[in-house]
């Protein structure tokens, strides 16, 4: 997005975003300190915040309470990003798509060693659910949502989620897959965590099942169009611009959306999704300043460069 007012919220929202996460990260220190920093450096080495700021952001956008944020949403925020590192750690082992740069960075593997970054990995997914876990609900309104939310949280991130989507990616290197394997792999994948930060988000604000089932539908959208913006942004972008490897999907000989529509299909598609995740956004209507935000943030999602 170029607006610039939009650019310099983002920017505020980014800062505050990586504040409450980082506030749930271990001290590096004991004897398994090299975990800890391996784990550190992961979440920290950078990233949009994406996730956590769509949980924020659809939790204000649904009205949900100010004052509960940071005993009810800030452990899912945290949790959420810890998930999502985790899932780029392991993504980037050699034995996966064998990156050595993200963000501009190195690599946690390439960083810390294989083993350590194997471990770093795991330790993430773990301390994800023991930090969602430090939520403190004062009703059993809240306590309801908090277990729904958990679900959520654990049935997107796991075999009927995101790490089913990998697994199917992982062994079909080298296959042609069909447009249909595609989304599968697609809404799996990427767009998994996308649902479930808006539909905690939604759930912690009060929103009721249909609403929900609504964001998650937005999600859903968001999700394909921006893996597709990803496909389009590997072929057409520079490491420099990119943070990482390009062409790493011709070099892994993997399916994209581009290699079977090419890149102008593409960005039509991306566009199609984008205006219906609006729609179906606007549908369900804001409950403060937050709409026009969380709508220009989903835009940059799918119009960026990087």
């Amino acid at each position: 997005m170029s607006d610039p007012a939009f650019s310099e919220m983002l920017k505020i929202k980014t800062e505050q975003v990586t504040d409450i996460v980082a506030g749930f990260l271990p001290a590096e220190e004991g004897r398994q300190r090299i975990l800890f920093e391996a784990m550190n450096y992961s979440v920290l080495a950078g990233g949009k915040r994406l996730r956590p700021m769509l949980m924020q952001e659809t939790y204000r956008y649904l009205g949900g309470a100010a004052e509960r944020e940071a005993d009810l949403l800030n452990p899912f925020m945290a949790a959420m990003e810890m998930i999502h590192s985790y899932s780029l750690v392991h993504d980037d082992l050699p034995a996966m798509d064998n990156d050595m740069y993200r963000r501009g960075k190195l690599t946690t593997h390439a960083a810390y060693g294989h083993a350590v970054g194997i471990l770093a990995g795991d330790g993430l997914l773990n301390m994800a659910f023991e930090t969602a876990l430090k939520v403190k609900p004062v009703s059993e309104q809240e306590r309801g949502s908090v277990f729904q939310a958990l679900k959520v949280l654990s049935d997107k991130a796991g075999a009927f989620g995101m790490v089913g989507g990998q697994t199917v990616d992982v062994i079909g290197t080298g296959k042609n897959f069909t447009e249909e394997e595609l989304m599968f792999i697609y809404r799996l994948k990427t767009g998994a965590l996308l649902e479930a930060s808006m539909m905690i988000g939604a759930i912690l604000a009060g929103a009721d099942t249909e609403t929900v089932k609504t964001v998650e539908q937005v999600a859903a959208d968001v999700g394909l169009a921006f893996q597709i913006q990803d496909d389009i942004l590997d072929v057409t972008s520079t490491v420099e611009e990119l943070g990482k490897a390009v062409f790493s999907d011709e070099k892994n000989k993997k399916t994209t959306y581009v290699s079977l529509f090419g890149i102008e299909e593409s960005g039509r598609t991306v566009e199609l999704l984008t205006n219906r995740a609006l729609d179906r956004l606007s549908a369900i209507g804001g409950k403060c300043d937050e709409d026009r935000f969380l709508k220009e943030l989903l835009l940059s999602l799918v119009h960026r460069t990087k």
